[in-house]
């Protein structure tokens, strides 16, 4: 990775799109750009994709299956986001993805009661690009689809859904405060004793 985390704590579908190159504080960076950038960003996202708990390490096959979803994620997204029919190439290879390694509510017996758990079989990029897919189709046919907002800053292209109406950038410590300070250099540009 690029030495500047990923934002993560959108929604799942969110923060994969938003491992994408993008520019701010710096030359534009690929969060998913190799195995160890697709290894942190899943160690980032936790017990909110368990088809990655635990995992050690990734295969370029792995990251391959991810970033195809993501692409599939982003031309959709974009024009469901313009009101337009997302690309059928896009919806087929979010389909394709989950059928590669679909769902399975497994029922198992705890000591007590039945516990179901979902479980994807295959391998680790396949359950995770499945589940990624998935993520991505919920979006799409949701509520929330239409409360996605771009970040405000110039040289930056996160997305998110503001839990408040007034939100404006991607994060304050990224963005916010950057966007504030320059605001606040024109306001007072040329009334110092230098000007």
């Amino acid at each position: 990775m690029n030495g500047l985390e990923p934002l993560t704590g959108e929604l799942l579908a969110l923060d994969l799109l938003n491992t994408l190159p993008y520019a701010a504080q710096g030359p534009p960076a690929d969060q998913l750009a190799d195995a160890s950038g697709l290894l942190a960003w899943l160690s980032l996202e936790g017990e909110r994709l368990p088809e990655a708990a635990g995992v050690r390490e990734v295969t370029p096959d792995d990251l391959a299956a991810v970033r195809e979803v993501r692409a599939h994620a982003a031309a959709a997204l974009a024009a469901a986001r313009r009101g337009e029919r997302p690309p059928e190439s896009a919806l087929r290879g979010l389909n394709e993805a989950q059928l590669t390694a679909p769902a399975v509510q497994y029922a198992e017996w705890t000591g007590d009661a039945v516990a179901v758990t979902a479980r994807r079989p295959g391998p680790l990029g396949e359950r995770v690009a499945a589940a990624l897919a998935e993520e991505v189709a919920e979006l799409l046919a949701g509520p929330a689809l239409a409360r996605i907002r771009e970040c405000e800053a110039e040289d930056c292209t996160m997305l998110f859904v503001p839990a408040h109406p007034r939100r404006r950038w991607c994060s304050a410590e990224r963005c916010g405060n950057r966007a504030r300070v320059a605001r606040y250099y024109r306001r007072h540009k040329g009334e110092g004793p230098d000007a």
